[in-house]
């Protein structure tokens, strides 16, 4: 038995009023689906447990949609925003870095095609100096936290000295954020045209217009997608449900027709097969009889008495030569097989009968030769 003191809010279920519990079991169904961690309760478990139903409609009012406490919440929104911060602050430095290297690496790139004046080359020349030192004064670190000597025997104030003049940084520094304005205005027209490429062939005034407007139909459109994709898991949740339904009124239908089946359909198989085979073998002899009556009908029309007298006599002749043809070659047969049993000396006697006979008839046709010559 369920205690309902020992969760948070039971005393909350204790004293809740008869008609709350009437309401409760209705409402519980959608604490479950959107107030509380996705539940496998279905409204039969709600309806058999009521005073369950309730505890959830209490807990509602002390945990959020992922499961956590109010308080929890509360914190975890808080980090995240400043997690948020510190990753805003980390992109646009990132972003900055980034940008100068791609000013330095568009001026390599259009060295080696046009000829840049004076002060561009300066201007580059001055800023990647500087990142070069700055950044190598930063792999070095304090010195007074190494542990191990410094790489290659370098020191900060080594490094120090390698910065360019310091009214070369100061006139640097000056012109460096028109040059970045005027990269990161490259970007944000090329994204735009990525983003609608029929402002390829706009003005810069009307591309600038159109990107200060960028971000917010960017979140517009992130938005919608966002949207799009919980009402596709929304519908993703439908359709399992309607699937699982259907599959359940399939499996009823089936079980139906499997009983008219055995119940209607079966018992009168058997009977029915039965009158079938009777009818069929019955059409099969009066066809049958159909079919002798026609080949006597046609005898009869195609021959009188005395053919069919005529015809006997001489198929009579016919099987008496048939036998005794049958006689002879029964004759043979056995001379043959007496000559079998002599096996290969008889082939032997037969050839040599054979060689004789045809010189017996050389000699006789050499005689009547000799005859004929002699008259």
């Amino acid at each position: 038995m369920l205690n309902y003191g020992d969760f948070p809010g039971g005393s909350v279920v204790k004293n809740l009023p008869a008609n709350a519990e009437a309401s409760g079991d209705a409402a519980s169904n959608s604490v479950c689906s959107r107030q509380l961690p996705p539940c496998n309760l279905s409204e039969e478990d709600l309806l058999q447990n009521p005073h369950f139903s309730q505890l959830l409609l209490s807990l509602s009012q002390h945990v959020d949609e992922s499961g956590l406490s109010l308080a929890l919440a509360k914190e975890q929104a808080r980090a995240w925003k400043d997690v948020r911060l510190h990753k805003t602050t980390w992109l646009r430095s990132e972003i900055l870095q980034r940008v100068i290297q791609e000013l330095l690496v568009d001026y390599y790139v259009k060295a080696q095609d046009t000829d840049l004046t004076s002060e561009d080359r300066k201007f580059h020349e001055t800023l990647e100096q500087r990142l070069l030192v700055t950044e190598l004064t930063r792999l070095l670190g304090p010195s007074q936290e190494r542990e191990m000597p410094p790489l290659l025997g370098l020191e900060k104030a080594d490094l120090l000295e390698l910065m360019p003049p310091s009214e070369d940084f100061v006139w640097m520094r000056a012109r460096l954020p028109l040059e970045v304005e005027e990269q990161l205005k490259k970007k944000c027209f090329s994204v735009l045209c990525y983003h609608n490429p029929s402002s390829d062939l706009d003005s810069e005034t009307l591309k600038a217009a159109k990107v200060w407007n960028l971000a917010e139909v960017l979140a517009g459109e992130k938005q919608q997608c966002q949207a799009a994709k919980s009402q596709q898991k929304e519908q993703m949740v439908l359709l399992e449900k309607k699937s699982a339904t259907y599959s359940q009124v399939l499996l009823r239908c089936l079980a139906l027709l499997q009983r008219l089946l055995q119940e209607h359909r079966l018992k009168t198989q058997s009977e029915l097969d039965r009158i079938n085979a009777q009818y069929l073998e019955i059409k099969c002899s009066a066809m049958i009889l159909k079919l002798r009556m026609e080949e006597l009908k046609i005898l009869s029309d195609t021959y009188t008495a005395e053919k069919v007298e005529v015809h006997r006599l001489i198929r009579d002749r016919l099987e008496g030569a048939i036998r005794l043809q049958e006689q002879d070659m029964e004759k043979s047969r056995q001379v043959l097989n007496t000559y079998e049993v002599l096996g290969e000396e008889f082939d032997r006697l037969v050839k040599e009968y054979t060689q004789l006979k045809q010189a017996t008839e050389n000699r006789r046709w050499t005689l009547q030769e000799f005859n004929k010559a002699c008259r």
